[in-house]
């Protein structure tokens, strides 16, 4: 592994890896509230259909924001690697939703 690569897996290992120490659960999340101009283009696009890019840019952003926190937890504990990695959305209030990132730090040789 190159320098503080870190290795992640949404598998329970990861193939050619031999996992050398557990470091325990890490997490990250944001929060992020819906845009108007947003929500104005999300209205018009469903009378004629397709990709609302807007949201899908937006939730790019905030998986990428929960990603690099849960990895900045996964670092302080010293681990090189995170395994069995998922993504959670839940809503915390009208027009708001939390994207939450956790899997399992660990070492691997």
């Amino acid at each position: 592994m190159r320098g503080d690569a870190m290795v992640i897996s949404n598998t329970e290992e990861i193939p050619g890896r031999r996992i050398r120490e557990l470091h325990g659960l890490v997490s990250g999340s944001t929060v992020r509230a819906k845009h108007i101009g947003r929500d104005i283009m999300a209205g018009l696009k469903n009378l004629v259909g397709g990709e609302l890019k807007g949201y899908t840019e937006l939730l790019q952003e905030a998986r990428q924001e929960a990603l690099e926190r849960m990895l900045e937890q996964a670092r302080s504990t010293g681990a090189n690697a995170v395994v069995n990695v998922r993504f959670q959305t839940s809503s915390v209030a009208q027009g708001a939703a939390e994207l939450f990132a956790y899997g399992t730090a660990v070492t691997v040789e």
